[in-house]
């Protein structure tokens, strides 16, 4: 029987008093096959054209070799936006990270006893995560005026809706008995949640204040294609004036930038592990 036959035809066994038992069809080629469609469709809907992808691929190879060398001169040029850029990522994602612990505490069912409370709060955390930061930069640009604090507003919403909604999740799996037998004793349920459920979640929690903080590092880089600052203005405005080994040099600190961010970061959650 080969692997084919093994999916469609189910598996059967047979007791010792004669029974047979079948084992339920399997449903996987009922999932592949919508799937295939689903992929066909999406194809269809946005014009994918694979032909042109393999034709105009040199292009991508002819625009990385401009790159480089690098314009190493160039370096200088580039910190103080790579500055703004740590600086709005680390402020967004730290006054979000903040922000978000007590509406998460009020967006957790085993702490919030009001429903229309709990509700409320999520829906707020998923109608911000709906947003990408990228639209949410561009509407604060219009608001703000265009720099790097319409992308620190940016970075600081995308960070409170993430971190909540991580957190409110996190809250509702927490062992609650040494909470619980902290409020049979009559302590307030404040006191009992700062004893009990913080020193639980605290270690969880800065891990993921510190990948989120990655990865709005990342997010900022290309914030200043709508006006929100940071690395990202010089990038657009270099790629316009095919100014390639300029981008060259820019993706190099970035990518440098990056590493040592993310090395501090493993760092630092290895210690609280």
């Amino acid at each position: 029987m080969n692997l084919f036959d093994k999916i469609i035809k189910p598996t059967s066994w047979t007791l010792d008093d004669g029974s047979v038992i079948e084992e339920k069809k399997s449903r996987a080629p009922i999932y592949i096959i919508l799937c295939l469609v689903v992929v066909y469709f999406s194809l269809k809907m946005t014009q994918f054209d694979f032909a042109r992808v393999v034709k105009n691929n040199h292009q991508f190879w002819t625009m990385l070799k401009e790159m480089f060398p690098p314009k190493w001169s160039y370096s200088k040029e580039v910190m103080t936006p790579l500055l703004d850029t740590i600086k709005m990522s680390f402020v967004g994602s730290f006054l979000g990270s903040l922000l978000a612990v007590p509406f998460a505490i009020l967006a957790a069912e085993n702490m919030t006893k009001n429903k229309v409370v709990v509700q409320a709060v999520r829906f707020v955390f998923t109608l911000l995560r709906t947003l990408p930061t990228l639209v949410t930069a561009l509407i604060a640009t219009y608001i703000w005026g265009l720099g790097t604090f319409a992308g620190t507003v940016a970075i600081f919403i995308f960070s409170f809706s993430y971190i909540g909604k991580q957190l409110f999740e996190q809250i509702e799996t927490a062992d609650m008995g040494a909470f619980e037998a902290l409020e049979a004793l009559g302590s307030s349920r404040v006191k009992a949640f700062v004893m009990t459920i913080i020193p639980q979640l605290l270690p969880i929690y800065i891990s993921t204040v510190l990948f989120n903080f990655e990865g709005n590092v990342r997010y900022a880089a290309i914030l200043g294609y709508v006006g929100a600052g940071g690395i990202g203005m010089i990038m657009n405005e270099n790629l316009g004036w095919r100014e390639y080994p300029k981008v060259g040099m820019i993706l190099i600190i970035l990518l440098l930038t990056v590493m040592i961010i993310e090395a501090i970061s493993k760092l630092i959650r290895k210690k609280l592990t």
